[in-house]
């Protein structure tokens, strides 16, 4: 009698998508709700958060453009230097302001999945995660919708960051990522002007950290 060998176990990494069915599902009617619900003329500001290197680097106005290239057109991209550069850093007051959020980890390496966030970028990104869509760019495959990720919170527990690994195969056409875009899309926005952001208040200062966001 000849011994069966048992099928090898698929790989848990090799997916295009780290959310199950049902997150997919909830996430796809939230971005639908907050398309539908946004008034025509309302304008969509999406805010990237990123690292005080990465804002320094020789990279980022190039960065930017590709995000804005793979976001809905008439999205206006925010970032620190054009939000807090001459104010206080106060991520409760501008957070109310947002309708989507970017956030730009540290790759592994070059070319890496996985990304991690520092401190005050993981903490933006729970305040908004909930509420509005959460997207991580990475190098290779653009931006992908966080609940698509692998999360994981690393040390030190005083100022956790986390870890995010973006699915192997995940595609551009996946459906969360879909709805995403069009819960970020411009309702007729037309010729309207957007309206002024408002500043921050002077008095709330929450000095800005200088390592990793």
């Amino acid at each position: 009698m000849h011994a069966t060998k048992s099928p090898r176990p698929a790989n848990p990494l090799d997916v295009q998508t780290f959310a199950r069915p049902e997150q997919q599902r909830r996430y796809v009617a939230a971005m639908n709700r907050i398309a539908a619900e946004r008034p025509p003329g309302t304008p969509v500001r999406v805010y990237v958060s990123a690292a005080p290197a990465t804002i320094s680097s020789s990279n980022w106005e190039r960065w930017l453009k590709r995000i804005t290239e793979d976001l809905p057109a008439g999205v206006e991209l925010l970032h620190y230097r054009s939000v807090f550069g001459t104010s206080a850093y106060d991520w409760d007051a501008l957070a109310g302001q947002l309708d989507g959020l970017v956030v730009i980890g540290r790759p592994k390496r070059l070319g890496s999945r996985v990304h991690v966030l520092g401190p005050v970028a993981r903490l933006e990104l729970r305040s908004l995660v909930a509420q509005k869509p959460v997207l991580l760019f990475t190098h290779n495959l653009g931006l992908v919708p966080v609940v698509d990720c692998m999360s994981q919170v690393m040390t030190p527990a005083e100022a956790p960051r986390l870890k995010l690994t973006a699915p192997k195969r995940w595609d551009r056409g996946s459906a969360t990522f879909q709805a995403a875009l069009e819960a970020l899309r411009p309702a007729g926005l037309g010729e309207q002007e957007p309206e002024p952001l408002r500043s921050p208040p002077a008095h709330l200062v929450t000095p800005f950290t200088s390592g990793a966001r």
